[in-house]
């Protein structure tokens, strides 16, 4: 294995993995995407940041927060290109999960969309039920996913 995964205080966003997540969200994203992150983060309750490392480069992360007591909204994440099926996004979330069950979280939900495919196999493996959908904002259909703990 050429990397490793690091959970990063987000008390400070200026922490240079937080950097290279957004850098890699610009890559997956596009930069519109990315560009709002910094200041809603700063708006969100206990933000955590899962970084996957080869080196000191950010080829991996997962981003999320407390959307209650006990329930964590794992917001959005994604793997470089380059470093993809290497198994960097399972151990992103396992290490998110257990992360979780450690600090007392007793569920956790993401959105995604139907294109996403691998997303979507990945957590329903990884033990997410598929609880609904909705249409957001743009008119794109997100389908809403929760696990327990």
């Amino acid at each position: 294995m050429d990397w490793e995964i690091k959970r990063v205080n987000l008390a400070k966003v200026e922490h240079p993995h937080f950097s290279g997540a957004m850098k890699l969200d610009r890559l997956l994203f596009g930069q519109a995407h990315a560009c709002h992150l910094p200041g809603e983060i700063r708006t969100k309750h206990r933000p955590s940041l899962f970084v996957a490392l080869a080196g000191e480069q950010v080829v991996g992360f997962k981003l999320g927060y407390e959307r209650k007591p006990g329930h964590y909204y794992s917001w959005m994440g994604g793997v470089d290109p380059d470093y993809r099926g290497k198994g960097i996004a399972r151990a992103l979330m396992e290490f998110q999960h257990s992360w979780l069950k450690s600090e007392g979280y007793k569920g956790l939900r993401t959105q995604t969309k139907n294109q996403w495919q691998e997303m979507i196999i990945l957590n329903l493996k990884s033990g997410f039920q598929i609880i609904g959908t909705f249409t957001d904002d743009e008119g794109e259909t997100k389908i809403i996913m929760e696990k327990a703990l």
